[in-house]
């Protein structure tokens, strides 16, 4: 069974082991990459949203890493994955949102 799929319970009020926040934010971070360079192509910030990602690999401190940006902008991540009828993305989004945000 993937660590995706392990059903252990996680608290991170308690602690944050078991928890791959990093891992999963940059997953999360893939998939925006996937539509933003597919069908949401055309779409301005999408575009301008992977030069944030090309910035914070670079280690971009102003930037921050692949948790931040998803923190930060997860409102219209969500919007990305429901607009593409992404399931797997927005199972993985609300992971990440009750467990790292």
């Amino acid at each position: 069974m993937s660590q995706d799929q392990d059903n252990t319970a996680t608290d991170r009020y308690v602690s944050f082991i078991g928890i791959e926040c990093d891992r999963n934010a940059e997953r999360i971070v893939g998939f925006i990459e996937r539509l933003a360079k597919g069908p949401a192509s055309d779409n301005a910030y999408w575009q301008a949203f992977l030069e944030k990602i090309e910035k914070s690999r670079s280690g971009d401190t102003a930037t921050g890493d692949a948790l931040f940006l998803v923190h930060s902008h997860i409102n219209l991540i969500r919007d990305l994955f429901e607009e593409y009828d992404d399931e797997e993305a927005m199972a993985l989004l609300e992971k990440v949102e009750i467990e790292c945000c």
